[in-house]
């Protein structure tokens, strides 16, 4: 049976008040009855010899009460401790906390004198699969955590169109669209620029892409609903 700290502080409590009370009677009966018969006080005598003993063992029980209630709290704040940083793996695995690190910044904008409109062909418009290839590219080489324009992408993270916008976690973007990711800065910023790469490919469609290395870039916790409306677990 496992106590917890309040039992442990009862029976503590309650082996202190009998002690007491046993030598308390012990000591009253004494005072009353003197002078005593020679039988009265060897009874006397065998009854505190036993008082002292059940006092003694009560001691005894309270320290090892106390001991056990002090490895009961070390365990407890140990198991407090473990739960903490399970909580804070889990919190970093899914996007809930804040990074910080090393990585690029990616700049991705319409040319000047781009149609408003997708459905117009006089100047090329970023487009959501041209955001989806610089997130796929930036996961290939190695990206431990990326945002645009202040969303933080998930892997469950939406980037589709939505009229004359692009919708990142149904959050409406315009451009400039600037993608941030911490990693690797060389091996990011190599991943976008080889030859034939994604930045060759929308600068000769007419995009302006731009991708710099950083010592330092901030990328948000992710600070939407991660609530299932429908999925519930499976009953074993």
């Amino acid at each position: 049976m496992v106590l917890n700290r309040s039992t442990y502080l009862y029976i503590t409590i309650f082996a202190v008040v009998v002690g007491s009370m046993l030598a308390m009677q012990f000591r009253t009966a004494s005072s009353k009855d003197l002078p005593l018969p020679f039988d009265r006080v060897q009874e006397l005598t065998i009854e505190k010899k036993q008082l002292e003993k059940d006092v003694s063992q009560l001691q005894e029980e309270v320290s090892d009460l106390e001991a056990k209630l002090e490895e009961a709290m070390i365990s407890h704040a140990g198991a407090a401790g473990a739960l903490d940083s399970e909580l804070y793996k889990i919190k970093l695995i899914a996007g809930l906390l804040p990074l910080v690190g090393p990585g690029v910044e990616v700049t991705l904008d319409n040319p000047p004198g781009a149609g408003l409109s997708y459905l117009e062909n006089a100047a090329y418009i970023i487009k959501d699969e041209d955001l989806l290839k610089i997130l796929n590219d930036l996961r290939g080489a190695g990206a431990e955590a990326i945002a645009i324009n202040g969303q933080r992408i998930l892997a469950t993270s939406q980037v589709r169109l939505a009229g004359n916008h692009i919708n990142v976690n149904l959050t409406r973007l315009s451009p400039p669209y600037k993608v941030i990711a911490i990693g690797n800065p060389g091996t990011l910023k190599s991943s976008l620029e080889l030859k034939g790469g994604l930045a060759e490919y929308l600068s000769e469609q007419g995009a302006l892409v731009n991708v710099e290395t950083k010592e330092q870039i901030r990328v948000p916790a992710y600070d939407g609903s991660l609530r299932p409306e429908y999925a519930r677990p499976t009953q074993k």
